[in-house]
């Protein structure tokens, strides 16, 4: 049976994010744009909201909540400023749905606890100066030494980079397997900012996100206790791929809110501005742009939510997930370029919101997979030469009486 209809549930979680959002960032958030300023008591009303651990069972300090309220989160986050949803992309989707998935007993008593419940942030390690599509490019080590590794190498473009608290690392374990480039001998570490031999700071040269913290970190043979391995040693590339699978979904439904942001600001502007004796809005032009954007909002949202239905139902959806952030990152980055269009020279002005929309959406075609790599991967699907089957990397199924 196929229904469209959200629940109470979901409409309350929409209903209070947009009206947070509206209420106490949306007057902010053109300053902190331009300030390039990262504001951490947003993280504490999202806390308050219960987002940051949104899609965490309650038993693990969350809000219990299914897959499909992470998305309604998402859309609405990114309404307001993309940097608003990277917090719960890397913290929720890329950091704490890992643990869930991976994590053991003790470990989601350390670690996930304590960010379901927005007392520490976490965020994720994978990219690197020479390594991002090409995870077997990682040049990481984690050098086993009795009960402990230490772990070397340097991370770059990593959201939250120089706030979080907890961060989930990908080093090669097996010194071997990396000059084969096999994936078998990546593994994923639970690190902490406090271990002796890690530093983190933030990247200035960015042009888009300008009020999310984005950085780097190093490692100097850092200890991590064995403990701290998440799944299995040499598990750590199917770890990060089932990561990528949670964290493309938020940035999926993310960009849907962008599109819808890019529609509504152009549809009122449309109608406020007068060429040649009538609202713009009169133009073909004008409302062939608009609807395009209403189109590739719809399909969007479609997607998305088709993907947060297989992800509550337990089923694998890296081929869904994968397609639903490829469409609406693409599409996002269409209607920012429309929107600044429809704004014509005032567009091209910060005054208004959709410059830093058009700056914002192009993370979203590079960052989760870029636009090229999931091209790649949906044609392959199509060819047979790709197919996903059940695995462990999945999410739990969404149960209710959690």
């Amino acid at each position: 049976m196929i229904g469209f209809d959200l629940d109470e549930e979901h409409r309350l979680l929409e209903q209070s994010v947009r009206e947070w959002g509206a209420r106490d960032v949306a007057p902010r958030v053109h300053d902190l744009d331009r300030a390039h300023e990262f504001d951490r008591a947003i993280f504490t009303q999202m806390a308050d909201l219960g987002l940051l651990g949104v899609s965490v069972p309650a038993a693990y300090g969350g809000a219990g909540m299914d897959y499909v309220s992470l998305g309604l989160a998402s859309e609405e986050l990114e309404y307001v400023d993309t940097s608003l949803r990277v917090i719960l992309s890397v913290h929720v989707g890329l950091n704490c749905l890992s643990l869930l998935t991976w994590g053991t007993e003790a470990q989601k008593q350390l670690y996930l606890v304590p960010q379901a419940k927005g007392e520490r942030i976490a965020t994720y390690g994978l990219t690197e100066p020479a390594a991002g599509s090409d995870v077997r490019g990682l040049q990481s080590v984690a050098i086993k030494k009795g009960d402990a590794y230490l772990l070397s190498g340097e991370k770059q473009w990593i959201s939250l980079a120089d706030v979080a608290d907890h961060f989930l690392v990908f080093a090669w374990s097996d010194l071997e397997k990396k000059q084969q480039r096999d994936p078998s001998g990546l593994t994923a570490f639970i690190v902490e900012r406090g271990f002796k031999g890690f530093a983190s700071g933030t990247m200035k040269e960015k042009w888009g996100i300008l009020a999310g913290n984005t950085g780097y970190f190093t490692m100097d043979e850092v200890e991590v206790p064995a403990a701290n391995v998440l799944g299995e040693p040499g598990e750590g590339f199917k770890i990060a791929m089932s990561a990528l699978d949670q964290g493309r979904y938020t940035v999926a439904a993310g960009a849907t809110g962008l599109i819808r942001a890019c529609r509504d600001a152009s549809a009122a502007y449309a109608k406020e501005r007068r060429a040649f004796g009538v609202e713009i809005a009169q133009h073909q032009l004008v409302k062939q742009m608009i609807a395009q954007m209403e189109s590739d909002y719809q399909a969007a949202r479609l997607l998305w939510l088709r993907s947060g239905w297989l992800k509550n139902e337990g089923r694998r959806n890296t081929r869904e997930t994968g397609l639903a952030k490829w469409f609406a990152t693409v599409a996002s980055e269409r209607a920012a370029g429309d929107a600044v269009q429809v704004h014509g020279a005032n567009g091209y002005s910060d005054e208004y919101p959709v410059g830093r929309f058009y700056r914002n959406c192009k993370g979203g075609v590079i960052y989760e997979g870029t636009r090229e790599i999931h091209t790649l991967m949906q044609a392959d699907y199509v060819l047979g030469y790709r197919s996903d089957r059940p695995t462990r990397c999945q999410l739990p199924a969404y149960d209710a009486s959690e």
